[in-house]
Order: structure tokens, then sequence, then C-alpha cells
């Protein structure tokens, strides 16, 4: 009995057709039937009911289906092992980002990460905070950046990378840029330009304003910071920030830290426990860059 006779079983019990399977594992559709056929006398079973159009499991081959499966993973899982061991870790790895938030140390670790792990296949997909989140749990993305309120999300691990107040950016002419004070139910007397619903940041204002009975009308959005803050510049609104944000833009705006906005908004790396060497591996580019 050979792996590859047993990858084939499996492809074919998926597919449910020797043709798809064929296409799926990259050889001919003869070149399968004939492996499927040995391992068919090697266990002195039938493993397919062949009769009708579609390809259905004998009894005997449903017993040895999961079986199957759990010896392929098994000999991934050593190949795995090796390739760590050696440093050879290969596969594909999928990186979430909160739309418009555009951090140039997760550049920087992703960098280095390819230079030391040139097997890896990384895609970078961006989205809100909030699906990310969903992403990483379901396993479809392997690791994001995201925004969050108070501290990480539930059920993942968790690299915080910044965790910061709330403030109001005004050009030096607005009234809130003279007043010594701000509070959340000043901003209710102005336009207010925010991030969208799924960020951390809004997250962040919406749960401070909520628990004060505050209903603030954002005027504007963006998903971009920097777009938030050159609204803020033009007079068209006050932006709600984060510190740093609102630090990148201090020679045209003036922020105000607002005094009962107390949750911090934080900015983390998230993944899953369970995860493998190339996320670990990442994980650690990641603290090491963010460091610096």
């Amino acid at each position: 009995m050979e792996l590859r006779q047993l990858e084939y079983f499996v492809a074919v019990a998926e597919e449910r057709s020797f043709t798809r399977a064929a296409e799926r594992v990259h050889i001919s559709q003869s070149g399968v039937s004939a492996q499927i056929r040995r391992l068919e006398r090697e266990l002195g079973a039938d493993l397919f009911d062949r009769s009708a159009r579609t390809v259905t499991l004998t009894v005997a081959g449903k017993a040895a289906l999961e079986h199957a499966r759990a010896a392929l993973a098994a000999a991934g899982a050593v190949g795995q092992a090796v390739g760590e061991v050696a440093d050879l870790i290969r596969g594909r790895l999928t990186v979430g980002m909160v739309v418009g938030c555009t951090v140039s140390p997760l550049f920087d670790a992703l960098a280095a990460f390819h230079r030391a792990h040139p097997g890896v296949e990384i895609s970078l997909v961006e989205d809100d905070s909030e699906r990310l989140v969903e992403e990483v749990r379901a396993g479809t993305v392997d690791l994001a950046l995201v925004g969050a309120a108070a501290s990480a999300p539930e059920g993942l691990d968790a690299l915080t990378l910044v965790s910061e107040r709330l403030v109001a950016a005004v050009p030096p002419g607005h009234p809130l840029a003279r007043s010594p004070r701000v509070r959340l139910s000043d901003l209710l007397a102005h336009p207010i330009v925010c991030m969208p619903p799924g960020t951390g940041l809004r997250a962040v204002f919406d749960r401070d304003c909520a628990a004060r009975g505050l209903h603030p009308v954002i005027t504007l959005q963006a998903t971009a910071a920097d777009a938030v803050a050159d609204l803020a510049a033009r007079g068209l609104a006050v932006a709600v920030l984060s510190e740093s944000m609102a630090a990148r833009h201090a020679e045209r705006l003036t922020a105000r830290l607002i005094e009962d906005a107390g949750t911090p908004a934080v900015l983390a790396l998230v993944w899953k426990g369970a995860s493998g060497p190339a996320v670990r591996e990442l994980v650690a580019h990641g603290r090491r860059a963010f460091a610096e």
C-alpha cells in the first residue's frame, strides 16, 4: 500500500468522479483507476460502486476513508516536523490587514519572513477588523492585523502592538482647539468624521458613546486615518482618531484627548493558538519589526 494510492482513493471519494479526481491529482484517469484497482486487490474488497454515473463508496470504502485521511495527515505532519527542524517551512500563508491601515512594520515583517522562508507563498487581503477576526477563527486567514476595543478578540492568541486613547482632532481655529477640556458630549455640537463600523477605532467610539447614552451623528466616514485627518483639516468635521494617528498631522490639526472616552483603541496581530510553524515564525518577525 502506497501513500499515493491513498491520496487517489481520497480524491475519488471526495470528488465522486474518477475524471475530476484525476484533474485534482494531475495524472491521467487511467492512472488513477489502475492505482485504485491495485489498492482494492491488496485490501481484498471493492472500495467504490462503479455501476452508476456517480461514483459512490462501498461499505468497505466508507470504513477505509477516514483511516486513509488520517494516514495522509500523519505523513504530512512528518514532513512538516522535519521541515520545521531543518528551517524549511513551506506552504501558503494568508495574512489579513484592516482596510486603510498601512502600517510599515507589518510590511517589514512580511519582507523579513519572505527572505527567511522563500518556500512559503504569502497572500495579503484587506477587510474590516470584525470580518478579519471571523476569518481567522474560521481558518481562512492565518494571521491578521486588526483594530479592537479595549483588548484583543477573545479566543485568539494576540500580540498587542498599540493601545491608545481617542482624541478629537480639529484645525487650529476650531472652537474645540481653544477648549482645555473635551468630552464626548462636546462633539455632538459639531459634524463628526470617523472610521466606519467594523473598525476597532469606531467600535471604541460607539461603545463609549453608548455607555453615556449619547447618539452622535457621523456625517463623514473614511477607512484610512489620513483621509479622516484630511477632511478635518479642511474644516468639514471633527476627526475622531487615536493619539498616534492624530500626531502624524500635528502641523495642521490640534488634538484634544477626549476625557470620558476611556476605552483604549487596540491594534493587534491575532491568530489561532494551534497554528503551524509558518504563523509562529511570522509572529516572531512581527514582534521584532514592531519593537524596532
